[in-house]
C-alpha cells in the first residue's frame, strides 16, 4: 500500500506505488500541501512502482511545483529505472542531489535521533496513562490477555533464567572463594555473594535475558502487525493499538520481572552454596546465617525497584521499535535487532544510575 508522510519539510513516499495501492494518495498530498510547505520530495521509501505509480509520481511533482520549488531526492535504482521508462515526455528525470558534508550528516543524524526520542517519550506516556486507566477499567480489557502475556513473557523464561543464574552464581562463588581462601577469609563468600547477587547480578542478568527473549518477541509481534496492516485495522475499529497490544505486555512484565528476579537469586544462591560447602568447607547453616545477616529489607526494595524499572524499559523500547518499522520481513529483522541492542544499553545505563544513587 502506498504511504505519504510529511516530516520536517520533507514529503516521504513509501510502500507500493502500484495500481491497486494508490487510492487517496493525491488527496493526501493535496491535504498536506494546504497545511505545510514541502521543501524536499523523498521517494527512497518506494519499494515497487508500475506505470500507474509513475503517473501518480508525476501528479505529485505537479502538485508540489504549484506551491513552489522543491528538491527531488533520488529513488532506488530499480524504481528510478521504471520511472524513466514510463515517464511522460517533458518530465525531467530524477537528479542526484548534492552530497551532504560530514557536518550536515551529523546534523541530520542528531535530528533523526531527536525525533525518535520524542516518539519514544510520547509512546511511554501513552503506555503509562493507559496502564493506569486499565487498572480501574479491567472489564474493558481482553479476557485472559494478562494471564496469557504473563505465561509467554514471564513463566516461559523461567527455565533459562534459573539455569543461567545457577551457572553465574556457581562461577562467581568459585572465582571469589578461591581468592578469599588464600587469605583465610572464605567465610565472607556468603556476604559477598548475597550482596552482589541481590543488589546487582540477579536483576541485571534477568533483565538482559528478558530483553533478548521477551523484548525481541514484543518487537517482532508489533512490527509484523505494522507490516501486515493489522495496526491500521485496529485504528479503523476505533481500538487504540497501544492499549490493545502494548498495555497487557506492560502489566505482565511488571508483575513477572520481580518474580523472575526472586527465582534468579535463589538459583544463584544454590550454585554458590554448592561451592561454599563442597569446595570451601563452609557449613550450610553458617552460609545461610551470614546470608540472612547481610540481606536487609532496604536491599530487597532496591532490587525489586530496579527490576520493575528494567521491565518498563524493555516494553517501551521494544514497542517503540516495533511501531517504527519500515519495509517487509527485512525491516522486522532490523527493528528486532535494534530493539534488543537499545534495551540492553538502556538497562546497563539505568543500572549504573541506580548504583550511583543507592551507594
Amino acid at each position: 500500500m502506498a504511504g505519504i508522510r510529511f516530516d520536517a519539510g520533507t514529503l516521504h513516499l513509501e510502500g507500493d506505488f502500484t495500481l491497486k495501492a494508490l487510492d487517496g494518495v493525491d488527496t493526501e498530498v493535496a491535504k498536506i500541501l494546504r497545511q505545510e510547505r514541502v521543501e524536499r520530495i523523498d521517494p527512497l521509501g518506494i519499494e515497487r512502482i508500475d506505470s500507474a505509480g509513475t503517473a501518480m509520481w508525476e501528479e505529485i511533482l505537479r502538485l508540489v511545483a504549484q506551491e513552489g520549488e522543491a528538491n527531488v531526492l533520488p529513488a532506488r535504482p530499480e524504481v528510478q529505472a521504471v520511472i524513466h521508462r514510463f515517464r511522460s515526455p517533458g518530465v525531467p528525470p530524477l537528479e542526484k542531489p548534492r552530497e551532504q558534508g560530514w557536518l550536515e550528516q551529523i546534523g541530520a543524524s542528531v535530528q533523526q535521533e531527536w525525533h525518535s526520542a520524542k516518539n519514544a517519550l510520547q509512546l511511554a506516556a501513552d503506555v503509562f496513562a493507559w496502564s493506569v486507566v486499565d487498572i480501574f477499567r479491567h472489564r474493558e480489557q481482553r479476557k485472559g490477555s494478562l494471564a496469557q502475556q504473563c505465561a509467554f513473557l514471564g513463566m516461559d523464561a523461567l527455565p533459562i533464567v534459573a539455569l543461567l543464574s545457577f551457572v553465574i552464581g556457581f562461577i562467581i562463588a568459585l572465582q571469589t572463594g578461591v581468592q578469599m581462601k588464600n587469605f583465610s577469609a572464605a567465610i565472607f563468600v556468603a556476604d559477598v555473594m548475597s550482596f552482589a547477587l541481590v543488589r546487582e547480578f540477579s536483576p541485571l542478568f534477568t533483565a538482559i535475558i528478558l530483553a533478548g527473549r521477551s523484548g525481541s518477541a514484543i518487537t517482532a509481534e508489533i512490527a509484523t502487525m505494522k507490516v501486515s496492516e493489522e495496526i491500521d485495522a485496529l485504528r479503523m475499529m476505533a481500538l487504540d493499538p497501544i492499549r490493545y497490544v502494548v498495555v497487557p505486555k506492560f502489566h505482565a512484565l511488571t508483575l513477572m520481572m520481580p518474580i523472575l528476579v526472586t527465582f534468579s537469586i535463589l538459583a544463584a544462591e544454590i550454585g554458590a552454596i554448592l561451592i561454599a560447602v563442597g569446595h570451601l568447607g563452609i557449613a550450610p547453616q553458617v552460609y545461610l546465617q551470614r546470608t540472612l545477616m547481610v540481606l536487609e529489607p532496604s536491599e530487597l526494595f532496591i532490587t525489586y525497584t530496579k527490576s520493575v524499572v528494567f521491565a518498563w524499559l524493555i516494553v517501551v523500547i521494544a514497542a517503540h521499535h516495533g511501531f517504527q518499522v519500515r519495509g517487509g520481513a527485512e525491516g522486522v529483522g532490523r527493528a528486532t535487532t535494534r530493539s534488543v541492542v537499545a534495551s540492553i544499553l538502556a538497562i546497563i545505563v539505568a543500572d549504573a544510575v541506580f548504583s550511583l544513587v543507592y551507594l
